[in-house]
């Protein structure tokens, strides 16, 4: 349940499938939850501009089911850490949106959560 979505105008590598892969496990961990039930989404968009340059940024979402308030600054932290590692994006040139999906409102395999 929980989605990971990042859109960036940085060129992504051609091992994108490792990026998506350590992203998925981080999501995992840093949200306690089952990573057979993550899924990360990473677009390049060039059409992207931020403060005026369109130096390296992305935008995300975190979305999750339970997503806690109280640890959106470490959550923020720790995924801007992770931008900058793998894909060189200085952390004020990301902007992040949480967001806590109600149960009912989340479907999968047909159903809801």
């Amino acid at each position: 349940m929980p989605l990971l979505s990042i859109e960036t105008n940085t060129t992504l590598p051609a091992n994108s499938g490792r990026l998506t892969a350590e992203l998925s496990a981080a999501v995992a961990e840093w949200l306690g939850k089952p990573e057979g039930y993550v899924m990360v989404r990473l677009q390049h968009n060039p059409a992207m501009r931020f403060a005026g340059t369109t130096d390296p940024l992305a935008y995300c979402e975190l979305k999750s089911i339970g997503l806690p308030e109280s640890r959106t600054g470490d959550l923020s932290r720790d995924l801007c850490a992770q931008l900058q590692q793998l894909l060189s994006i200085p952390p004020e040139r990301v902007y992040i949106e949480f967001s806590d999906a109600p149960r009912r409102f989340w479907g999968w395999n047909g159903a809801t959560f």
